[in-house]
């Protein structure tokens, strides 16, 4: 069996989809002896050292930016499937070709331009957004990564639920309590953190509902301000667009400045020593695919404060503790329990650990490996 993989995020291993085709691609390998995979890279990735050992590798030539990732996905892409002869064409985000020469797998990771409609904001992104949708309805076999995020492609792209395979991602091994924990002083001095603190990581577009958590922490700062204060990582965006309302200037009109330690970037290593080392890890999304960082925080040892969304009540179980979205009350309510009280702080890092156990890239490639199979043996049949 031979899968051709659509390769345009390997050199972003800090988004999702990057992080989703490393992580998938080098769990293949362990558990596929027989498979034969190919990386189709796009123009802008010029090496791939890091790659799995026995991945076949093809570079490609064309443009950049965004006209160049729609020529990548249509044409350079699906040319390359043909000319390899691959039994099976993966796209591992949402970005299928209209024609492909070999049976189409797509992983739809969320449909949030569907869901949240500020994300198809102007022409280019609705025309977009409507190309990849109706060339997903071509796919033989879609993988998503949560039942809600499969309830949602159902119902906002029509297509057949006994066409999607719901595979569950996993924490990197990386992210684990103990072992590795003997960077933690060092990236604690790389990044000025203080002794103790709530952590937030993650990106600061609407959807992520930073402000929740900044009004959620002026009542945390008047009880625990000083001791505990409030660590923001992740690269900072222009402020103040449609996308991204300025948190720095929301922060200090509530008067949260000296309570707030932006950090900026976090390199991909260094993410579990700074869940290791936070005491209370908080997550405001409103609408996830499936919210990896919930997870890696919960592998980590960190007690979790998100919010109630579908996918984030089907990953966490009684792993963390869930308010209601919007509530920044019961969001620092929930804050303010874990710090005051280290029976509960350490009551929930152990059904978070428990928890986070249940998931294995091991598992993720084993079903994805499934998929491949019956979409393989559906395309003989139809020969």
């Amino acid at each position: 069996m031979h899968i051709a993989l659509n390769g345009w995020f390997w050199d972003q291993p800090q988004v999702g989809s990057g992080q989703y085709l490393r992580r998938l691609l080098a769990a293949l390998r362990r558990v596929s002896a027989g498979a034969r995979f190919t990386l189709v890279l796009p123009p802008h990735v010029r090496s791939v050292e890091d790659a799995p050992d026995g991945v076949e590798t093809v570079f490609t030539k064309g443009l950049g930016g965004n006209l160049g990732k729609v020529w990548f996905e249509q044409y350079t892409f699906p040319a390359c499937v043909a000319r390899l002869r691959a039994e099976i064409a993966h796209v591992p985000y949402w970005g299928p070709p209209l024609a492909v020469a070999a049976p189409l797998v797509v992983s739809i990771l969320d449909v949030i331009p569907l869901m949240i409609p500020d994300y198809a904001y102007g022409w280019r992104a609705r025309l977009y957004t409507a190309l990849v949708s109706a060339a997903a309805q071509g796919a033989a076999q879609v993988l998503t990564l949560t039942e809600a995020s499969k309830a949602d492609i159902v119902q906002r792209l029509g297509i057949a639920a006994e066409k999607i395979t719901t595979t569950y991602l996993a924490a990197d091994e990386a992210y684990h309590p103990r072992l590795g924990a003997e960077r933690d002083a060092a990236v604690r001095a790389k990044y000025a953190l203080p002794d103790d603190f709530v952590l937030y990581i993650g990106g600061f577009d609407v959807r992520k509902q930073l402000n929740q958590l900044l009004l959620a922490y002026t009542y945390v700062a008047q009880a625990e301000g000083d001791a505990y204060p409030l660590v923001i990582a992740g690269r900072e965006p222009q402020w103040g667009t449609l996308m991204f309302p300025d948190m720095r200037r929301y922060a200090a009109e509530l008067g949260l400045t000296e309570h707030i330690r932006w950090i900026g970037f976090v390199d991909e290593a260094d993410k579990p020593s700074l869940f290791r080392l936070a005491k209370v890890f908080a997550y405001p999304s409103i609408y996830e695919g499936f919210g990896l960082p919930v997870l890696e925080a919960m592998a980590s040892g960190t007690p979790v404060v998100a919010n109630e969304i579908p996918a984030l009540t089907e990953i966490v179980g009684d792993g963390a503790f869930l308010v209601e979205v919007g509530d920044a009350r019961k969001m620092a309510g929930a804050l303010l329990a874990l710090l005051g009280q280290k029976p509960l702080r350490e009551s929930l890092t152990n059904l978070g650990l428990a928890q986070a156990t249940r998931f294995s890239w091991r598992k993720t490639a084993q079903e994805t490996l499934a998929a491949y199979e019956r979409v393989l043996k559906q395309s003989q049949k139809g020969q």
